[in-house]
């Protein structure tokens, strides 16, 4: 949720949904038409400021961030300040470090000025109409005819930010509202004034979508716009059921997180990730802004008033202490061990499909069953009643609670999960009257039409669900007739259309095992024989593009010493990354999310890669005792090798120390530009800020590539032998003595030396099939080790590397 919020609004008739006559499926109308965003200006350096300006430098445009005037002679230091402390917080608001050079900063009394050649200036100070009204008139005589100007409150309605300002300002003139943090929030929700120019709604959204990589949706000017409306509703309700029906607050995180396809977070964790006094705040707003009822217990308020706010004073509904967790009780006003809610029967349920978790709620027995049908049909009666004040449609209000909140399916999906009899009947049972809007349905909200999924609209007509502008969805794709080409229990090939075809691992956290081999297999035979145009690698997962190797199919086999078995395993991986560099037709690779291990290694030898921003990319195998055995370990050393080729006087010896710090570090990206720095994305890498448009993006990099396509040519290069081995070994000697490296990560860190520099001989020619036979060797050696084999066990069982 933002974090700028009203605490003080006007009446409540000033908030009526308005009809703009927008068509809001189309995303984009004559390109001569929509003014181009290629500059940012944000005034105010907060919190959800200067994150917003952090997002625009990493997307790579230029940006000027200003606030008030700082006392004393250095009058900017708030906002440079702000990009300081922006750099060195943790997760990263900044993509890359360096793009925080693209920030210019100032101050709003002495470098206004600096805005006036800005496409886009985003206001988020003070919220309080009477600071914007006055900076809005200041920019009026300052900035281009053309300029957008964008306020971030969440809750001031755009038309009275506008009043006194001239026609053409205020067709300018829109609401962005971001969500904290502004990199990792998918929601943008945009809100248009009567005034604004269709044109104008156009461009920010473009500019949201594919700059910004954001999911986009147009919002009515009502308080709290759709997502913290419906949010803040479903918390405080939440909180009210959970005094009624006597639970804790770790029992309602155990029912309100993952079991209702919510993130792991719940209500309460999320809310010391938000701040209590912020949720305190904004619920406070809201009620004024609407009239509606929106109570907090009286022991939240006491909450604030001693500073228990949550992450931000390292104690809220949780505190950590020491390697333990404590739960606020709020009967006792005391902290009490935290007795986390997991029964065998809710581990179960959360493994089902979500369809089924939900449809299981309704005869779900005791409290707990109770507890989650009363919240689930006051957070439907809410949405079927404020939903058309708020939103344009109904994809609207479930795609703004979907990305803005992170729930797996918004409120009106999840309504047709429980079905519409079952809620009428309880609405009955409740003695309330059915809603309007639920009494317009005809047996779901969504439903399969003659020309594809449709909804029902406020008006109570069905009519086709906009598509998400650019988004190619795979379970799409897969719902249609012959676009399954071939599939097994862990991947399948798709038809894309226009000759490109998808492979997508299907696998529990994407992992490679022999499966999705087989169908790699069967893909690359299947495009060359239809000649297909190439293939793209990727899927829809929003967590993993994957996760690596199977290493519970090695794990069996080496318990049962097939060492035979496992070497033609490694060989045919290997082989298998190969094919992907040397198919006769492009292969694209499509990352999102994490790729680790082999998902690193089949990105590292695609022709070309498409990744989402969002990409934590690494070869980690060192953390499990072992070295990248797919090929990586081969790939970064002649990649970085051939890198140095042009340079008589480089030393090719930093080819091999850069490799070996990436790869016995176990160094992962936190971002795809990051991932470009590291070495693990090329120059002509492509990367798509927007998750919903990667898979698009990629099967147009193949169709780029396609005409004329020839494989690339195998490589040789001159390994260093014992020459390199001396250095690295001396490397890993200091670090053991100094306390650095285990007797095990040194054994571990020899044999990544001794593949790297193609063994302990003289400097030699080798091929690539040469340092694949090293990698394999090594490979071998090090799963034979009782210390890895720890670490191998130890990950399998908790999900965490072992130190030992």
């Amino acid at each position: 949720m933002s974090q700028e919020t009203s605490t003080a609004g006007p009446s409540r008739t000033a908030f009526t949904g308005l009809d703009l006559g927008f068509d809001l499926g189309e995303a984009t109308p004559t390109p001569a038409a929509r003014p181009r965003i290629r500059s940012v200006g944000v005034i105010g350096a907060g919190t959800m400021g200067s994150g917003i300006a952090a997002l625009a430098a990493s997307a790579g445009l230029p940006v000027v961030l200003l606030d008030i005037p700082a006392e004393g002679p250095d009058r900017g230091a708030i906002p440079r300040g702000a990009v300081q402390k922006l750099l060195k917080g943790k997760p990263a608001a900044f993509m890359d470090a360096d793009r925080a050079a693209l920030v210019r900063t100032g101050n709003t009394e002495d470098d206004l000025a600096l805005l006036k050649d800005c496409d886009l200036v985003i206001e988020a100070i003070i919220e309080q109409p009477g600071p914007k009204q006055a900076l809005y008139e200041k920019l009026e005589a300052i900035l281009k005819p053309t300029a957008i100007v964008s306020s971030n409150t969440s809750g001031i309605p755009m038309q009275v930010l506008t009043q006194g300002r001239s026609e053409r300002f205020r067709k300018h003139f829109l609401g962005t509202h971001f969500f904290a943090p502004p990199r990792y929030m998918h929601l943008l929700e945009l809100i248009p004034t009567p005034d604004t120019d269709p044109a104008v709604l156009d461009s920010v959204r473009a500019f949201g979508e594919t700059l910004l990589g954001k999911g986009v949706v147009v919002s009515k000017d009502a308080p709290g716009f759709i997502a913290n409306r419906l949010g803040v509703y479903g918390m405080n309700r939440t909180i009210a059921r959970m005094e009624e029906f006597g639970l804790t607050i770790d029992e309602v995180d155990g029912l309100t997180g993952a079991l209702l396809g919510r993130p792991k977070s719940a209500t309460f964790r999320t809310g010391d990730l938000s701040g209590i006094d912020v949720l305190v705040h904004v619920t406070k707003g809201l009620a004024q802004a609407t009239g509606e009822r929106f109570p907090l217990p009286a022991w939240f308020e006491q909450m604030v008033a001693e500073k228990r706010l949550g992450d931000k004073t390292q104690g809220g509904f949780y505190k950590k202490v020491g390697k333990d967790i404590q739960t606020w009780d709020f009967r006792a006003n005391q902290y009490v061990p935290q007795q986390r809610l997991e029964t065998p029967e809710l581990k179960a349920a959360i493994k089902a499909p979500l369809p089924q978790r939900i449809a299981g709620l309704k005869t779900l027995p005791g409290k707990y069953g109770d507890f989650l049908r009363a919240t689930l049909l006051d957070n439907a009666r809410y949405a079927l009643t404020a939903s058309p004040s708020l939103a344009f449609d109904i994809p609207s209000v479930d795609r703004a609670m979907e990305w803005g909140y992170g729930h797996e399916a918004g409120p009106f999906r999840v309504m047709d999960m429980l079905g519409l009899d079952f809620l009428r009947a309880e609405f009955e049972k409740r003695g309330e009257e059915v809603p309007e809007l639920l009494r317009k349905a005809q047996g779901s909200f969504y439903r399969q039409g003659a020309q594809g999924e449709e909804v029902l609209g406020f008006d109570g007509t069905y009519r086709p669900v906009a598509p998400i502008a650019g988004n190619l969805r795979l379970s799409s794709v897969a719902a249609q007739p012959g676009k399954v080409l071939a599939q097994n229990e862990g991947a399948r090939l798709l038809d894309l259309g226009d000759g490109v075809a998808l492979l997508e691992f299907r696998s529990k956290s994407n992992s490679l095992g022999s499966k999705v081999l087989d169908l790699l297999a069967t893909s690359l035979e299947r495009v060359e024989r239809d000649g297909m145009a190439g293939l793209v690698i990727g899927n829809d997962d929003p967590k993993f593009f994957s996760a690596g190797a199977d290493l519970a199919e090695s794990t069996g086999a080496v318990i049962a010493g097939m060492w035979d078995l496992i070497d033609k395993s490694i060989h045919r991986f290997q082989q298998a990354t190969q094919s992907i560099r040397y198919a006769p037709f492009p292969v694209v690779v499509a990352p999102a999310g994490m790729a680790l291990g082999g998902g690193a290694e089949f990105t590292l030898h695609a022709d070309a890669v498409q990744a989402h921003a969002e990409l934590y990319m690494g070869l980690v195998e060192a953390g499990v005792g072992l070295l990248p055995g797919g090929g990586g370990t081969k790939e970064l050393l002649f990649r970085f090798t051939k890198e140095l080729e042009p340079y008589e006087e480089a030393d090719p010896f930093e080819a091999v120390k850069r490799a070996f710090r990436i790869i016995a570090t176990a160094q992962t990206s936190t971002s795809a530009l990051e991932a470009r720095r590291i070495g693990f994305l090329r120059a002509h890498d492509r990367i798509s800020m927007n998750r919903d448009r990667l898979i698009a993006d990629a099967k147009a990099r193949v169709l780029d590539l396609a005409p004329g396509y020839v494989a690339p040519t195998p490589r040789t290069i001159r390994a260093l032998g014992k020459e390199g081995m001396g250095n690295l070994s001396y490397a890993l000697f200091s670090f053991h003595e100094a306390g650095q490296a285990s007797a095990h990560d040194v054994a571990i860190g020899h044999e990544i030396a001794y593949v790297l520099c193609g063994g302990d001989g003289p400097p030699r020619m080798v091929t690539e099939q040469d340092i694949l036979d090293l990698e394999r060797e090594s490979f071998l050696k090090l799963l034979g080790n009782e210390k890895t084999q720890e670490r191998i066990t130890y990950t399998l069982k908790t999900g965490k590397p072992l130190r030992n």
